[in-house]
């Protein structure tokens, strides 16, 4: 995608624009015309749109603001619809193609559970998260039989169904849980709590490594904000707590299952809250 520079038309009455800095780059520049997006914080049609899509190529197919609040160190997060990033970015024909097919195709991967029968080769969709045996209907037509694949070790199922750990079959190992077993611990800034130095997300199961700052950290999966010690959410925890303190819980112990993300349940825990299970063992970089 060529890149070019894009300027507000100062005449446009359908926008708000504001002397403010741009909160993505700090750029304070009062000859740049920026308008205020619905979160309250300056942007300008460049910067917004290398962030929207530095977002896209990270995995993501929601926007959020990165600004940092005032008198906090809270960033604000607050999601942007794409009819309001396309607007205020002033994206080109060819950015909206782009940007219009990468969040499709991401929104399917997380919010549909897909991968290619090992026998057939088709498109089979594994509906109950909780169950690694998933049935190929072609396969199962075709054989006269019922055809069932792990989808973990991507073979034949072995053994009895249904099971969320593994199947039967020789070498079939969940990477996540063994990541989470053989993780070291390690000492957290500022609340000097130890801790393993990986975690899934209580929510939605991304395993996320801590590097620095404090006890607090915000998955970049489902944006729910919990203690890296106690694993509560963070507007539990820090009821009788803070960053620099210890958890009025015990620290919780390294983790033995990896949570299944339900969209229901975590839309009722979190705003802005996209969450999904990913198709695929990942680790995620908290600094």
């Amino acid at each position: 995608m060529e890149r070019m520079e894009k300027r507000y038309d100062p005449e446009d009455t359908t926008l708000k624009f504001v002397r403010a800095k741009d909160e993505i780059t700090g750029d304070d520049d009062p000859d740049v015309l920026r308008v205020e997006m619905s979160c309250g914080h300056a942007v300008d049609p460049n910067s917004l749109t290398l962030w929207c899509r530095s977002l896209i190529d990270q995995g993501h197919f929601t926007f959020h603001c990165p600004a940092i609040m005032k008198g906090t160190e809270e960033k604000c997060n607050k999601q942007w619809s794409y009819v309001e990033v396309r607007r205020h970015a002033l994206l080109t024909d060819e950015e909206q193609m782009y940007f219009e097919e990468k969040v499709a195709l991401l929104a399917a991967a997380k919010y549909c559970e897909y991968k290619w029968c090992p026998e057939c080769k088709s498109c089979v969709e594994r509906k109950d998260l909780t169950n690694l045996s998933v049935r190929c209907t072609i396969c199962t037509t075709e054989k006269r039989k019922s055809y069932e694949f792990c989808w973990q070790c991507m073979k034949e199922w072995k053994g009895r169904a249904p099971r969320s750990d593994r199947c039967d079959n020789e070498g079939c190992t969940n990477i996540q849980l063994e990541t989470l077993k053989k993780c070291d611990t390690k000492i957290l800034p500022y609340s000097n709590i130890t801790c393993p130095k990986i975690r899934a997300c209580p929510t939605c199961g991304m395993l996320i490594e801590h590097k620095e700052m404090c006890k607090y950290v915000i998955c970049i999966t489902c944006k729910v904000e919990f203690c890296f010690a106690c694993l509560q959410l963070k507007k539990d925890c820090s009821k009788s707590s803070d960053y620099s303190n210890a958890c009025a819980k015990p620290v919780a112990p390294k983790q033995t299952s990896i949570p299944v993300w339900s969209r229901h349940a975590s839309n009722s825990n979190a705003s802005n809250s996209n969450a999904s299970i990913a198709a695929e063992p990942s680790l995620c970089t908290i600094s």
